[in-house]
């Protein structure tokens, strides 16, 4: 048990902020209710994310982006979604020393806008379905900020889809669920249960709400993505209409599913333990640690040349970016093994004078905390 990590049995909502700093993931910012997501931190979110952007693009979405700032009257436009963002709004009145005729809000979603190009972009049937993914940060004012979990900016992407018909948009919808329990699954290993939402926590303005909600260590639910079927509501307020098959002007149904970096939160609570951070393997920015071992000269070329020896080894099964040596020589092993336990890293290999002279190294498992030696000719199928 790590000295800088309170236990799970002790504090757990201590635990986990511990974990975020031992594994340098995130801090907070001077502002409050936000926060700095520090390089190990981002690097989770960029493997999320390019996972995610190609299961969007290989179900025929396509990326763009749409502006931060909202003019207020659009928020207005639909009673039910005004209502349920109004309380969490930055709101911008003052641009270039002046006040301005329209007060601007920061982005808490992007139906709005994306709803206004909608209504000027589709003219027919043959413009659609539209598919559209967006990566962004967004603002909703919170009281109670967690790191990861409830913050004031967070990073997501949101999807925006516009089609002809209930049907199309209803289909639409339980795909982008499926895309979503798929990844929480089978890359983010973290079982979930798809479901729809009661009419009291549906998405303000939405006609249905379906969601993925993972179980904690705590024994509590962690709502990890959500996808709508919006119906023809915004569609009607913002006059997203086409001249459809029979020549009579229809209302386009859309709906809309995003994930944010909530994820990185479930992710920590899910796997990790009372040392720090564990990381899946296909998400872990760093697949496999390599440690040599040395006391001098001599044996720090000899372990970093048959370190660089399993990596290019290694590298024909994995990215060869996700395969790490660490050559620092300011550290002492052991402190080098700490640093890469708090860092979730899946696999580490140790590796010694000794290790070099048997043409093997020691393979170290994160999860289980299990140590075995592996010959060299079998490391790549062990790990």
């Amino acid at each position: 048990m790590a000295k800088n990590i309170t236990p799970r049995s002790e504090n757990y909502s201590q635990w986990y902020l511990d974990v975020i700093k031992a594994g340098q993931l995130a801090d907070y910012a001077p502002v409050k209710g936000c926060m700095v997501i520090r390089p190990s931190g981002f690097a989770i979110w960029e493997a999320m994310q390019a996972r995610l952007d190609r299961m969007f693009k290989e179900t025929g979405h396509v990326n763009a982006y749409f502006p931060l700032l909202i003019p207020q009257e659009f928020l207005n436009r639909e009673a039910e979604h005004v209502e349920g963002f109004s309380p969490e709004c930055a709101v911008v009145t003052i641009g270039g020393g002046k006040e301005l005729e329209e007060p601007l809000v920061i982005r808490p979603t992007s139906e709005t806008v994306i709803g206004h190009m909608y209504a000027q972009w589709i003219n027919s049937y043959r413009d659609l379905p539209v598919l559209i993914n967006q990566w962004a940060n967004v603002m909703r004012w919170e009281k109670r900020t967690r790191l990861f979990l409830r913050t004031s900016e967070f990073l997501w992407q949101e999807g925006h889809t516009a089609h002809e018909t209930y049907e199309e948009a209803q289909e639409e919808t339980l795909k982008m669920l499926e895309v979503y329990r798929s990844f929480q699954e089978d890359d983010l290993a973290i079982p979930v249960i798809p479901g729809q939402k009661s009419e009291a926590e549906k998405f303000p303005g939405a006609l249905s709400t379906y969601t993925v909600e993972a179980m904690m260590q705590d024994g509590k639910a962690l709502q990890s993505a959500t996808s709508h079927n919006l119906g023809q509501n915004f569609a009607k307020a913002f006059e997203i209409q086409f001249l459809d098959r029979n020549n009579q002007q229809s209302l386009a149904w859309t709906t809309s599913w995003g994930s944010s970096t909530r994820m990185i939160g479930g992710l920590i609570m899910t796997h990790s333990d009372d040392d720090g951070l564990i990381l899946p393997p296909r998400i872990a920015p760093v697949a496999v640690a390599l440690v040599p071992i040395f006391s001098n000269d001599q044996e720090r070329t000899q372990t970093l040349e048959f370190a660089e020896k399993i990596k290019q080894r290694l590298a024909e099964h994995l990215d060869h970016l996700r395969i790490q040596i660490d050559d620092r020589d300011n550290l002492r092993p052991g402190d080098k093994f700490f640093h890469w336990i708090q860092q979730g890293v899946p696999v580490r290999l140790e590796i010694g004078p000794r290790d070099v002279k048997q043409q093997s190294a020691m393979v170290a498992r994160r999860d289980v905390r299990d140590k075995k030696l592996v010959p060299l000719d079998e490391i790549a199928d062990h790990v």
